[in-house]
């Protein structure tokens, strides 16, 4: 193992949020772990909190495997390299993909490794980044020192390669019209990815503040959810949309699309809708829709792409303009986001401050 002399790897112990049952959120002392073959020790810079973290925490454990720190939106500095590592140096600024995929069977060898038979995800099922230092294979660890960018924007690589692989799948391309419901967590960044294609992008969502950023984040028209129907809204902008993102996970933003959907169109339901909605299959068969499912990311083609495309905007602080301690995720991250009232698209966690400081977007 190579390592680097302090500050990188100061101690023997770090604090981390630990998540043990439904509704058991603790900071522990942990050890600091020691990168295997393969693997990478990233001292975390920043950590952003989803709501799959929230829903783990409040909800359900459906994806995590406590006792285990959360986590797994991170970007650091590499402090030591396990055996083997070549293509990643100490002190090196990165980004973990998180998700763990075995190359080997059916959907890794064709490329889909987010469909691995086997996949594992840092901060669910191994320790993740709500913590001083965390474990992350050097195949999904992503070199990003030539960006330029800081820490806490390379925080939100995450989301944007999410958003980045929604977009991809969905065919979207330049001259094309798109809506996208919901300006949350994913549907900010899905607006930044589908203008970037060229495409025509109509956003909508209840919240006028969202409704302003979503314009700056490249939306070209913008609906407020309840004013007028999805159909009405696209028919007075002589739109004729070719993909439909239905990021919130409503059933009502669901029934919009399919309201407003014309034959031939996309739907990619980017949000996980609760229960079960009703599906008239007859008319998508004879409407001839393309349904495409999505799940996170696929490291080598989308993380890239999303590192470029946050090099795109000089600011990022209507995303994320504070930086938390870990103290305070529950209180402050987790059950904001529970409720619905969080005041940031994307709450990011610095493992090493006392006290919340503002979040730094500008480049070196």
């Amino acid at each position: 193992m190579t390592t680097v002399p302090d500050p990188l790897v100061p101690e023997a112990t770090m604090r981390a949020v630990v998540l043990h049952d439904v509704g058991d959120l603790r900071v522990d002392e942990l050890a600091v772990p020691e990168p295997g073959p393969g693997e990478v020790l990233i001292r975390v810079g920043v950590c952003g909190v989803c709501g799959s973290d929230a829903t783990e925490f409040g909800r359900s454990l459906v994806l995590a495997a406590p006792p285990v720190a959360l986590g797994h939106e991170l970007a650091g500095t590499v402090a030591a390299v396990g055996p083997g590592v070549t293509d990643l140096e100490v002190g090196a600024t990165v980004v973990s993909g998180a998700g763990i995929s075995c190359g080997e069977c059916k959907p890794c060898r064709q490329g889909r490794t987010n469909l691995c038979r086997s996949y594992s995800t840092i901060g669910f099922h191994h320790d993740g980044g709500l913590a001083g230092y965390v474990i992350s294979p050097a195949a999904i660890t992503f070199d990003a020192s030539d960006s330029g960018l800081p820490l806490d924007t390379l925080g939100l690589t995450q989301p944007m390669a999410i958003a980045v692989h929604a977009v991809r799948r969905s065919g979207l391309a330049a001259g094309m019209d798109a809506v996208v419901i919901g300006v949350g967590g994913i549907g900010a960044f899905i607006t930044v990815a589908a203008a970037a294609t060229g495409a025509r992008v109509l956003v909508v969502d209840l919240n006028d503040d969202r409704l302003e950023l979503a314009k700056r984040l490249g939306a070209a028209e913008t609906l407020k959810g309840g004013t007028a129907s999805l159909a009405e809204r696209i028919e007075e902008l002589g739109m004729d949309i070719d993909v439909f993102f239905e990021v919130s996970g409503s059933a009502p933003g669901l029934a919009s699309v399919l309201d407003a959907a014309k034959p031939g169109a996309t739907i990619v339901p980017v949000g996980v809708q609760r229960g079960e909605p009703a599906l008239p299959l007859g008319r998508w068969t004879l409407s001839e829709y393309t349904i495409i499912g999505t799940v996170a990311h696929v490291y080598r083609t989308d993380f890239p792409e999303a590192v470029r495309l946050l090099g795109t905007r000089p600011d990022w602080s209507d995303i994320a303009s504070e930086v938390i301690p870990l103290d305070t995720v529950g209180e402050d991250a987790l059950q904001p986001l529970l409720e619905g009232r969080s005041t940031q698209i994307k709450t990011l966690v610095d493992p090493w401050i006392a006290e919340p400081r503002p979040a730094v977007h500008t480049r070196s």
